[in-house]
């Protein structure tokens, strides 16, 4: 991989982004950005705050313009918010500047990981966590697919051994 190159994670809430990302950042002595991380620092509030004020609309829209800026960057690793892909515009910034790496994780999965989490604004009022999460992997997975360079699953998965593979996919074959 050109060592200008940058690698985007996209993938459902609860599929390891964050902690693949800051890991495959460290091995690979690239720089680590989380977009909704950056968003809160640009605007100086939470997440559920934004959706609270300003509904998920509002959201989007800032979250498109972070991510427009950010994919201009070279040599990050940028794990991008579950709802990213659902821009058009998103996805061609995503999949046009840098390598995306899908990570993929199961309803199941993602229940486990984000059952005692609560600064997750689509899941915070559901009565069925399991429905929003299933109609949500429903809507995103294949936008997700669209745009990626290498899918991977997660589900019982360290974030050890998926930094290997993924760092493996961009080794190459070797010769």
């Amino acid at each position: 991989m050109n060592k200008k190159a940058s690698i985007f994670l996209v993938g459902p809430m609860g599929a390891g982004k964050t902690t693949v990302g800051k890991r495959l950042g460290e091995t690979m002595s690239l720089e680590f950005i989380d977009s909704d991380h950056e968003i809160e620092l640009r605007t100086g509030v939470d997440i559920p705050y934004i959706f609270e004020k300003e509904g998920e609309a509002g959201f989007r829209r800032r979250e498109k313009a972070v991510i427009a800026d950010l994919t201009l960057r070279s040599g990050i690793v940028l794990a991008t918010g579950g709802g990213s892909v659902l821009d058009p515009d998103n996805r061609q910034c995503l999949a046009g500047r840098g390598f995306v790496v899908y990570l993929h994780a199961s309803v199941e999965q993602q229940l486990a990981r984000t059952a005692r989490s609560d600064n997750r604004p689509l899941l915070k009022n559901s009565a069925d966590r399991r429905e929003v999460l299933a109609k949500l992997f429903a809507q995103r997975d294949p936008l997700y697919r669209e745009i990626a360079d290498l899918v991977l699953d997660t589900d019982e998965r360290s974030a050890k051994a998926l930094v290997k593979e993924i760092q493996d996919q961009l080794a190459g074959p070797e010769s």
